[in-house]
């Protein structure tokens, strides 16, 4: 299988990581097709002496939703509980140092940088992945300092992503797996099942959310084949949403937790999934009174997230209120339709943007509920987005009622125009949530 190159802006278009030297370098090696395997992230990391193998209780999260959450969740818990804990995550919303979390902290962009040159000089110019040298470079910070519990999110699939080179992980997860990166990980779920699976090792607990009867299947027949110990939702495990708050079982024993704060009924699932695993970590005891305070205080912006204040939140009218969230195939698209059906008496504007790798039908066929009316833009500073007049020429296919703004703030004003009081959904990328929360001014 062959991935074609994608320009790779990253750097460039987030925090201001001011180095267009090491960036367009780092551009220029990553390869026209590539291989998808590890080859090219195990020679690098052999060159900077496999600092996989030397960071503290690595936990690898795969699934193609709900992951980021479930991270956030379990690092929450994690800090409530005084661990210290490194992240690497993908991607972000506005700053590339929302990626890498090191004890608790983002590096600043010039340690960063130096990461950078640092894996650049030991690469010695040979074909790799922007993506495969930024693992890297976190990898190589995690093994520097000190932690209780390293959190990895992969990036793309899970076999052949350049995180799956930990070969002795504490632990393993994947949440819902779904139809997303066909062009890369196939056009059936169990072929993406498959890849998602990648991640599972040998007498390693894997802790699996709920998954469609295709992909559990996939996943089990791994488990049995390499003996990798499943800890199943719905089996092993499970949660039970309640008026108060969300009652975790594990196993026979219930825990009472708060409500979490990421909201959505599809967060409580997130955020029992990280429980079960907060309560599996090697040579640390989590207490119920972390684990509540953990899923009572997670932050993970950018998914049905309310905006409080920032430049536009100044010129909305008062009985407006403005949403955002990521979420960009069919099964986020599920996902938020179950949240917003309780705006059914309320007029629901959607701004939406979406990039040209993705079908936005796909994303919109599957909303059960029919915004009052949809705004299409092109997503600000994204060179791979799709133009508002694609985007809105796909919502009019479906029957949706749709016009065309020119900005984020021109989609605000038309939306607000429309009605005196009402919700508006910033949806369809992690690229628009980002660049809402930028031109907001109030990045993460």
């Amino acid at each position: 299988m062959h991935l074609p190159i994608k320009a790779v802006n990253i750097l460039t278009k987030s925090a201001k990581l001011q180095s267009d030297t090491v960036v367009k370098r780092l551009h220029d090696l990553h390869p026209s097709l590539i291989d998808l395997s590890l080859n090219r992230i195990k020679r690098l990391l052999k060159k900077i002496g496999n600092p996989q193998k030397r960071f503290p209780c690595p936990i690898h999260i795969a699934g193609t939703n709900g992951k980021g959450s479930c991270l956030a969740f379990l690092q929450a818990i994690c800090e409530a509980a005084n661990l210290t804990v490194h992240r690497y995550t993908s991607p972000h919303l506005v700053r590339f140092s929302e990626r890498i979390t090191v004890a608790g902290k983002n590096l600043p962009d010039t340690k960063i940088v130096a990461l950078l040159e640092e894996c650049e000089k030991a690469n010695r110019g040979q074909d790799i992945t922007f993506f495969e040298i930024t693992t890297a470079a976190a990898f190589l910070a995690f093994s520097r300092t000190k932690a209780d519990v390293t959190l990895i999110e992969t990036g793309l699939g899970g076999r052949f992503d350049a995180t799956n080179v930990i070969e002795r992980p504490s632990l393993t997860a994947i949440t819902p797996v779904a139809m997303d990166h066909m062009r890369f990980l196939g056009n059936t779920l169990d072929a993406i099942a498959f890849e998602k699976a990648g991640i599972l090792k040998s007498a390693v607990p894997a802790i699996i959310s709920k998954q469609t009867d295709i992909a559990q299947s996939v996943i089990n027949q791994r488990a049995i084949k390499i003996k990798a110990p499943l800890i199943v939702q719905g089996h092993e495990w499970d949660v039970r949403s309640e008026s108060n708050g969300i009652c975790v079982i594990d196993k026979n024993k219930e825990i009472k937790l708060p409500l979490p704060a990421l909201p959505g009924l599809h967060q409580h699932n997130n955020a029992a999934q990280a429980v079960i695993i907060a309560r599996r970590i090697p040579h640390h005891k989590i207490s119920e009174e972390a684990l509540a305070a953990g899923i009572k205080n997670a932050v993970w912006p950018g998914r049905m997230q309310l905006i409080t204040e920032g430049n536009f939140i100044s010129q909305l009218p008062k009985l407006w209120k403005i949403w955002i969230d990521g979420g960009h195939n069919a099964a986020a698209a599920e996902v938020i339709s179950e949240f917003c059906k309780n705006w059914r008496k309320q007029t629901t504007i959607m701004i939406f943007g979406s990039i040209n790798t993705r079908d936005p039908k796909a994303f919109l066929e599957r909303l059960s509920f029919a915004p009052s009316e949809l705004i299409c833009i092109k997503i600000p500073g994204e060179a791979s987005s799709l133009s508002a007049a694609d985007c809105s020429k796909a919502a009019k296919a479906l029957g949706f009622k749709s016009q065309e703004a020119d900005s984020i703030m021109d989609a605000i004003n038309i939306a607000t125009s429309i009605a005196a009081s009402g919700n508006i959904l910033v949806c369809g990328s992690l690229y628009l949530a980002g660049a809402f929360l930028e031109q907001n001014g109030t990045p993460p």
